[in-house]
């Protein structure tokens, strides 16, 4: 994918009227948590907070860690799970799951959690009209990595995923481990060889096989299906995604076996080969009850490279054996499997094929439904975040400034949008249009003393601010 080396970044696009108005969570490449308005300024910063992801609850709490484990010894571990208040006091703490001892340091607890965790009243951590997470208590459902052996999966160690279930006080009262319902996966010879040789090696800890690598898990909640009778989308039950292995599935709590599965194969029906294969995928979960498209699953189909199969021309050894070079925003009925809407670069109105990856992220991402109905994307490799409409058209887009000098990216793991009212600190902000520009039209040009280009600058912390010396601004016809 092509990529202009100077573009703008904020807020670029913005029409009030047809958006869901209010604040926007996410944590920046160098790690700490962000609250912006819609026109892109910094309301709030919580310094330190790594949000893997980052959470807003009504009354401003946040949920968040303190920091990430040494990556030599575990991989993408965060060191805890807390919650804190607006001022940043902590007011609850998760980090009894491992007591972990890496080199020579002493051995110390973590919570080993990564990439997801829910509050017990909202089953997908972003808002739905009432059910609003528990802030002063509830149980937590958290995913986190667990280390250890399995021959039915290869001879090398493994990094396995966890769902953990723990009260207010920190107890543990629940515990599923992917392993253990291996052969429930549906794999098939080919897969699982290619696994056994590299179930996905990654460097941490001397090389684990990080064959699943799970980065969503939420709780079913409420939905049509079940109240239809459907017990496989019992409002307890967990829904999950594993990125390397291209699976979507749903774990029964009360059983732990796998009892709705999408994937790995999408050939074997006529409604899984419509769908297409999905890869590499992000944040599925079911839209929830009060939403538009309440009961439907919403995913981040991502694209990129991802699977277990056998050897291609794509790959030479049948690790990351699917691939496709764009992404795409599926919201699929999961009991018929049709597929009832799709934002891609296709539907955005771009030419088919040749701007195929202007909408691509390899890596991260998530997509929530607003209660208007529109759709909040994170297109998260390249730090951009979209809201569509259900007829695919852009009525707000924000492009993070703030990138990571070691690593020189702007990627942003997943955003959330919160009503206004769920932060009482803050006045209700103007809100003012962006306009979109025409890109045909658009020329970085030079002020009169012809020396200097033009270009904006988003003054940290509040207002948009112009350098008298340095103003972007549209040619003259």
């Amino acid at each position: 994918m092509g990529s202009p080396s100077v573009f703008p970044t904020s807020t670029t696009i913005y029409y009030p009227e047809n958006c869901f108005n209010g604040y926007t969570i996410y944590t920046t490449s160098s790690g700490d948590s962000l609250l912006i308005d819609m026109n892109g300024n910094e309301v709030k910063v919580w310094k330190g907070l790594d949000g893997f992801p980052p959470r807003i609850f009504p009354g401003g709490y946040i949920m968040a860690s303190t920091g990430r484990r040494n990556p030599k010894y575990g991989y993408l571990d965060m060191l805890d799970l807390v919650q804190v208040d607006w001022d940043g006091n902590v007011v609850w703490r998760f980090r009894k799951y491992e007591r972990v001892k890496d080199g020579r340091q002493k051995a110390k607890w973590m919570a080993r959690q990564h990439h997801d965790y829910q509050r017990e009243g909202n089953p997908v951590g972003y808002y739905a009209p009432g059910m609003d997470p528990i802030v002063g208590g509830g149980n937590t459902l958290v995913l986190c990595h667990k280390n250890l052996n399995h021959s039915g999966i290869s001879e090398k160690p493994i990094l396995d995923d966890a769902f953990v279930e723990l009260t207010w006080d920190g107890k543990i009262v629940w515990e599923w481990v992917c392993s253990e319902h291996f052969e429930e996966l549906g794999f098939d010879e080919a897969a699982r060889n290619t696994m056994y040789r590299n179930p996905n090696m990654v460097p941490a800890g001397g090389g684990m096989g990080d064959y699943m690598h799970m980065n969503s898990m939420s709780v079913v909640g409420p939905n049509p299906w079940y109240d239809g009778g459907d017990e496989r989308f019992h409002p307890e039950n967990v829904i999950w995604d594993g990125r390397q292995t291209n699976i979507i599935a749903i774990t029964d709590k009360r059983t732990g076996k796998i009892v709705w599965q999408l994937g790995p194969d999408y050939t074997s029906t006529p409604e899984l080969r419509k769908i297409g294969q999905i890869i590499g995928q992000h944040h599925a979960h079911l839209i929830p009850k009060g939403l538009p498209g309440e009961g439907h699953l919403l995913v981040f189909d991502n694209g990129g490279r991802a699977g277990f199969g056998a050897p291609n021309p794509g790959s030479l050894t049948g690790h990351n054996h699917a691939r496709r070079d764009h992404s795409r925003v599926l919201e699929i009925n999961p009991v018929t499997l049709e597929v009832v809407w799709t934002y891609s670069a296709q539907e955005a109105g771009l030419a088919p094929v040749v701007d195929d990856s202007k909408f691509y992220s390899i890596l991260v991402s998530s997509a929530q439904r607003l209660p208007n109905g529109n759709t909040l994307i994170c297109e998260g490799s390249d730090g951009r975040f979209l809201e569509v409409r259900p007829d695919c058209q852009i009525v707000w887009e924000y492009i993070s400034p703030y990138w990571n000098r070691k690593r020189r990216h702007n990627q942003v793991y997943r955003a959330y949008r919160v009503p206004y009212e769920w932060v009482p600190q803050l006045d209700k902000p103007e809100e003012i249009e962006v306009p979109r520009l025409d890109n045909r039209k658009f020329r970085v040009t030079e002020l009169g003393d012809g020396k200097r280009p033009a270009v904006t600058r988003l003054k940290r912390g509040g207002r948009v601010m112009v350098d008298p010396n340095l103003c972007m601004i549209p040619p003259s016809r």
